[in-house]
């Protein structure tokens, strides 16, 4: 629901607005950028769209566009996701602004970023309705919480070439999951709702980018508080079936 925009206080502030000159002060432009972001068979990717257009025309860039003058920064976001990805109802949050002067050729613009957790067969459908968008693997140069740009890399791991600041957003965005993993259940977005622990461990690997010691990392699980057991075990499945957990806190789909 649009909300109404505030009116001015009493007849002071309406003289005072009336007579505003908005040209005293230079206005920067204002975009949205998603890192829509999976993990597919041990690995992190990500969604890219190839830009058709100058600037940094033939780049790979995340999905974004301007803020619009009567839009929120969430209104914006939907409408990014909506017409140049396929996309609704997903995990969103807001990650980090950037606006360094001289990271867009055009003009002055800030760029408000966001980071998604997407099901991997979800992006898959949304690069059949968009032919020139590509799930790319992220190749992370740091470990921990180091920080810093990643690459991208296609199918013959050539590294793509991303557009203006976008390898930072990457890489900030990989930060935040790192850090979020031991204390948020975010990888409930990246699972079923009913999931093993070795399900949940490769899901947390594949963040990391390392290996975890398999019993450590079960009896850290278990002790959290973040998840419990179903009282089922798998089915249809070669080997022994293994006990199906569910995050405590269910996301809302």
């Amino acid at each position: 629901m649009k909300k109404n925009r505030r009116q001015p206080a009493d007849h002071a502030e309406r003289e005072f607005l009336a007579a505003y000159d908005t040209s005293h002060f230079p206005h920067p432009s204002v975009t949205v950028n998603v890192a829509l972001l999976t993990a597919d068979e041990g690995v992190l990717k990500v969604l890219l769209l190839k830009r058709d257009e100058h600037p940094e025309r033939g780049k790979w860039s995340l999905p974004g566009g301007f803020v619009g003058m009567n839009e929120s920064l969430e209104q914006t976001v939907e409408r990014v996701l909506s017409t140049k990805v396929g996309l609704k109802n997903i995990f969103l949050e807001q990650l980090y602004t950037f606006g360094e002067p001289d990271r867009d050729p055009r003009t002055r613009v800030i760029t408000v970023s966001y980071y998604a957790l997407v099901d991997a067969a979800k992006l898959s459908r949304s690069l059949t309705a968009n032919g020139d968008s590509q799930l790319a693997a992220l190749e992370v140069p740091w470990t921990g919480e180091t920080g810093g740009p990643v690459e991208a890399v296609d199918e013959s791991k050539q590294p793509l070439p991303l557009a203006f600041d976008h390898a930072g957003i990457l890489g900030l965005a990989v930060k935040r999951l790192r850090g979020k993993l031991d204390y948020v259940p975010i990888g409930f977005e990246l699972l079923p709702r009913r999931f093993t622990l070795r399900q949940l461990q490769t899901i947390h690997e594949t963040i990391l980018g390392r290996k975890l010691n398999k019993d450590s990392f079960r009896r850290r699980m278990t002790a959290s508080g973040l998840i419990a057991p179903t009282g089922q075990r798998e089915k249809d499945v070669e080997h022994r079936p293994a006990e199906l957990y569910r995050f405590k806190r269910q996301p809302t789909r």
